[in-house]
Protein backbone atom coordinates (compact mmCIF):
# COMPACT_ATOMS: atom_id res chain seq x y z
CA UNK A 1 0.00 0.00 0.00
CA UNK A 2 1.38 3.85 -0.52
CA UNK A 3 2.03 5.86 1.87
CA UNK A 4 -0.37 8.57 2.05
CA UNK A 5 1.37 12.19 3.52
CA UNK A 6 0.27 15.70 3.53
CA UNK A 7 1.48 16.52 -0.02
CA UNK A 8 -1.50 13.56 -1.13
CA UNK A 9 -3.68 15.40 1.02
CA UNK A 10 -3.23 19.16 0.65
CA UNK A 11 -3.37 17.78 -3.27
CA UNK A 12 -7.14 16.28 -2.48
CA UNK A 13 -8.30 18.92 -0.68
CA UNK A 14 -7.33 21.56 -3.43
CA UNK A 15 -8.76 19.71 -6.00
CA UNK A 16 -12.62 19.30 -3.74
CA UNK A 17 -11.98 23.10 -3.11
CA UNK A 18 -11.30 23.86 -7.20
CA UNK A 19 -14.87 22.03 -7.79
CA UNK A 20 -16.64 23.85 -5.25
CA UNK A 21 -15.37 26.88 -6.18
CA UNK A 22 -16.06 26.53 -9.81
CA UNK A 23 -19.43 25.21 -8.90
CA UNK A 24 -20.40 28.65 -7.09
CA UNK A 25 -19.94 30.24 -9.51
CA UNK A 26 -22.36 28.63 -11.45
CA UNK A 27 -24.88 29.37 -8.30
CA UNK A 28 -24.27 32.84 -7.69
CA UNK A 29 -26.15 33.89 -10.74
CA UNK A 30 -29.12 31.97 -9.87
CA UNK A 31 -29.16 33.29 -6.30
CA UNK A 32 -28.87 36.78 -7.38
CA UNK A 33 -31.99 36.65 -10.09
CA UNK A 34 -33.66 34.77 -7.03
CA UNK A 35 -32.97 37.34 -4.64
CA UNK A 36 -35.20 39.99 -3.69
CA UNK A 37 -33.59 42.80 -1.85
CA UNK A 38 -31.19 44.82 -4.49
CA UNK A 39 -28.30 44.15 -1.44
CA UNK A 40 -28.59 40.87 -1.33
CA UNK A 41 -28.13 41.08 -5.81
CA UNK A 42 -25.58 43.25 -5.41
CA UNK A 43 -23.48 40.87 -2.63
CA UNK A 44 -24.16 38.14 -4.70
CA UNK A 45 -22.88 39.78 -8.31
CA UNK A 46 -20.02 40.66 -6.07
CA UNK A 47 -19.34 37.73 -4.59
CA UNK A 48 -19.41 36.20 -8.24
CA UNK A 49 -16.37 38.49 -9.36
CA UNK A 50 -14.47 37.58 -6.12
CA UNK A 51 -15.10 33.96 -6.99
CA UNK A 52 -13.74 34.12 -10.37
CA UNK A 53 -10.35 35.68 -8.95
CA UNK A 54 -10.61 32.74 -6.55
CA UNK A 55 -10.30 30.61 -9.53
CA UNK A 56 -7.77 31.82 -11.22
CA UNK A 57 -5.98 31.82 -7.22
CA UNK A 58 -6.35 27.88 -7.34
CA UNK A 59 -4.96 27.39 -10.58
CA UNK A 60 -1.68 29.29 -9.30
CA UNK A 61 -1.54 26.91 -6.37
CA UNK A 62 -1.95 24.22 -8.77
CA UNK A 63 0.68 25.73 -10.52
CA UNK A 64 2.84 25.98 -7.82
CA UNK A 65 2.16 22.77 -6.09
CA UNK A 66 3.21 21.22 -9.26
CA UNK A 67 0.26 19.94 -10.51
CA UNK A 68 -2.13 20.78 -12.96
CA UNK A 69 -5.54 22.18 -11.91
CA UNK A 70 -8.54 19.95 -11.76
CA UNK A 71 -11.53 19.40 -9.50
CA UNK A 72 -13.07 16.26 -7.96
CA UNK A 73 -16.55 16.03 -7.32
CA UNK A 74 -17.09 18.00 -3.36
CA UNK A 75 -19.89 16.45 -2.04
CA UNK A 76 -19.99 19.37 0.45
CA UNK A 77 -21.09 21.81 -1.33
CA UNK A 78 -23.45 20.01 -3.80
CA UNK A 79 -25.54 19.39 -0.72
CA UNK A 80 -24.87 22.99 0.23
CA UNK A 81 -26.50 23.91 -2.97
CA UNK A 82 -28.97 21.65 -3.67
CA UNK A 83 -30.10 22.88 -0.15
CA UNK A 84 -30.21 26.70 -1.85
CA UNK A 85 -31.77 25.28 -4.72
CA UNK A 86 -34.64 24.33 -1.95
CA UNK A 87 -34.95 27.59 -0.76
CA UNK A 88 -35.15 29.00 -3.77
CA UNK A 89 -37.86 27.20 -5.10
CA UNK A 90 -39.60 26.44 -1.67
CA UNK A 91 -40.13 30.26 -0.92
CA UNK A 92 -39.99 31.95 -4.03
CA UNK A 93 -42.12 35.14 -3.03
CA UNK A 94 -42.45 34.88 0.09
CA UNK A 95 -41.05 37.14 2.66
CA UNK A 96 -38.44 34.64 4.00
CA UNK A 97 -37.04 34.02 0.49
CA UNK A 98 -33.71 36.30 1.35
CA UNK A 99 -33.32 35.21 4.37
CA UNK A 100 -32.98 31.69 3.34
CA UNK A 101 -30.77 33.10 0.44
CA UNK A 102 -28.36 34.32 2.95
CA UNK A 103 -28.18 31.41 5.07
CA UNK A 104 -27.36 29.32 2.63
CA UNK A 105 -25.19 31.63 1.26
CA UNK A 106 -23.20 31.91 4.56
CA UNK A 107 -23.70 27.90 4.63
CA UNK A 108 -21.35 28.17 1.14
CA UNK A 109 -19.06 30.62 3.03
CA UNK A 110 -18.71 28.89 6.11
CA UNK A 111 -17.59 25.21 4.35
CA UNK A 112 -15.01 27.91 1.84
CA UNK A 113 -13.57 29.11 5.18
CA UNK A 114 -12.64 25.69 6.67
CA UNK A 115 -10.88 24.37 3.34
CA UNK A 116 -8.93 27.67 2.73
CA UNK A 117 -7.85 28.09 6.42
CA UNK A 118 -6.59 24.16 6.50
CA UNK A 119 -5.10 24.70 3.09
CA UNK A 120 -3.20 27.96 3.92
CA UNK A 121 -1.89 25.81 7.27
CA UNK A 122 -0.80 23.05 4.91
CA UNK A 123 1.00 25.15 2.43
CA UNK A 124 2.39 26.69 4.77
CA UNK A 125 3.68 23.57 6.74
CA UNK A 126 4.62 21.99 3.15
CA UNK A 127 6.60 25.01 2.59
CA UNK A 128 5.03 26.78 -0.26
CA UNK A 129 4.95 30.32 0.97
CA UNK A 130 3.52 31.40 -2.22
CA UNK A 131 0.60 30.00 -2.07
CA UNK A 132 -0.18 30.32 1.70
CA UNK A 133 -0.51 34.31 0.91
CA UNK A 134 -2.66 33.36 -1.98
CA UNK A 135 -5.08 30.78 -0.16
CA UNK A 136 -4.78 33.22 3.13
CA UNK A 137 -5.94 35.97 0.70
CA UNK A 138 -9.04 34.24 -0.45
CA UNK A 139 -9.73 33.15 3.22
CA UNK A 140 -9.86 36.86 4.25
CA UNK A 141 -11.81 37.83 1.30
CA UNK A 142 -14.53 34.55 2.18
CA UNK A 143 -14.38 35.92 5.92
CA UNK A 144 -15.17 39.81 4.56
CA UNK A 145 -17.84 38.28 2.45
CA UNK A 146 -19.69 36.06 5.46
CA UNK A 147 -19.33 39.17 7.58
CA UNK A 148 -21.16 40.91 4.73
CA UNK A 149 -24.13 38.93 4.64
CA UNK A 150 -24.43 39.05 8.03
CA UNK A 151 -24.64 42.92 8.12
CA UNK A 152 -26.95 42.37 5.17
CA UNK A 153 -28.97 40.18 7.90
CA UNK A 154 -29.12 42.07 10.75
CA UNK A 155 -30.08 45.04 8.90
CA UNK A 156 -33.36 44.34 7.82
CA UNK A 157 -33.58 40.85 5.96
CA UNK A 158 -34.34 38.70 8.94
CA UNK A 159 -37.17 41.21 9.89
CA UNK A 160 -38.32 41.41 7.06
CA UNK A 161 -38.64 37.71 7.31
CA UNK A 162 -40.37 37.98 10.50
CA UNK A 163 -42.65 40.82 10.07
CA UNK A 164 -44.69 39.34 7.76
CA UNK A 165 -45.44 36.35 10.19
Amino acid sequence: MVTKTLDNLFHETLKDVYYAERKILKALPKMARGAESPELKAAFDKHRDETEVHVERLQQVFEIFGKRAQGKTCDAIEGIIAEDEEVLEDFKGQPALDAGLVSSAQAVEHYEMARYGTLARWADELGMKDATALLVQTLEEEIATDAALTKLAESGVNSKAQKAA
